[in-house]
């Protein structure tokens, strides 16, 4: 090679260091926090959250730090793990659970929020409007309110005799109120009595379920982090008490539990990433509007209700999305 020439590549590739030196400046690394609650498939929902990013070009460890905190189910657990995250100064944060926006609320007004499994963020304050968040959340909510309802009707279609309905769940980790109003409206017509029965303790769970023993009474458990987390110990004790019991989640009917309807707990987790992705990429939370659930799912197990001396009818098997048997 030429002096000339050579020298004229060494100066072109000295010149062109320092813009590929200022590009990797400009492309530092994100932060995402990912506060889980719930131990019920936790890892699977992390993996989710991770493989969600990577699709949209944030790799975990190249471009982006992804933090993981999971509570296991420990409500106590939830605050000084939303500390954790918010001290790491996220560019975004994904809550799991009201309780997990509450607590990153406590510890931040500036840091983005994408929640998941929401009942009602509007009620909660978290939001302004499901179509213009106006502030720092945004996210996605499982429960709709003809929901209320529908669990009503498939209990008593499946179960006919209920005359009585516990309503389960802990006021601490869910919007009690609120989803005890969703079933208030339609409870008159089908002839059944409510009965709250909130929960804080696996000793208050056998004790409220080992009381709907009497004949007619049944379970509606609600979509909440206590009672997933104590899904085994539900199931358990309404076979061991043989009460029938409708659940919001697919799990429960494939663990045992009688029927469920409800929306598919891992799509809000698959939906995250795509808002992370785009207030990483310079959108607001309050332009990206709240997204309700779409899909919902019928699971019902045979098996539970030959035990319970239920016949299921062909409208209900035919209806459903799953049947175990």
């Amino acid at each position: 090679m030429r002096r000339r020439e050579f020298i004229t590549l060494v100066g072109g590739a000295a010149a062109a260091w320092p813009l590929a030196a200022r590009a990797q400046q400009r492309e530092r690394m994100r932060r995402v926090g990912v506060l889980i609650t719930s131990q019920v498939n936790a890892e699977l929902r992390i993996e989710t959250v991770r493989q969600g990013l990577r699709s949209l070009g944030w790799a975990d460890g190249q471009n982006v730090r992804i933090e993981y905190r999971s509570a296991g189910g420990d409500a106590a657990k939830i605050a000084a793990l939303a500390k954790e995250l918010v001290e790491q100064q996220p560019d975004v944060v994904i809550a799991h659970g009201s309780i997990a926006v509450q607590a990153l609320q406590r510890e931040t007004r500036t840091t983005p929020i994408v929640f998941v499994h929401v009942v009602d963020p509007v009620a909660q304050g978290f939001v302004a409007s499901a179509s213009r968040p106006n502030g720092m959340v945004t996210g996605f909510t499982n429960f709709e309110e003809s929901m209320g309802g529908k669990w009503l009707s498939l209990l008593k279609e499946i179960a006919p005799d209920v005359t009585r309905v516990a309503l389960v769940a802990n006021p601490g980790t869910t919007p009690y109120a609120m989803l005890l109003r969703s079933v208030e409206v339609s409870a008159p017509s089908m002839r059944i009595e409510l009965v709250p029965t909130p929960v804080h303790s696996s000793t208050e769970l056998e004790s409220a379920i080992g009381a709907r023993r009497e004949p007619g009474s049944a379970l509606l458990v609600l979509p909440d982090v206590f009672t997933s987390t104590h899904s085994e110990l539900v199931i358990g004790l309404a076979a061991r008490y043989r009460v029938p019991a409708i659940y919001s989640y697919r799990f429960f009917a494939k663990s045992g539990g009688l029927i469920a309807y409800g929306v598919d707990p891992e799509e809000p987790f698959r939906q995250a990433p795509q808002y992370v992705n785009r207030i990483l990429r310079g959108e607001r939370p309050d332009d990206l509007p709240v997204q309700g659930p779409t899909k919902f799912e019928l699971v019902i197990n045979l098996k539970t209700a030959k035990t319970l001396g239920l016949k299921v009818p062909n409208t209900l098997l035919v209806a459903a999305d799953e049947v175990i048997e």
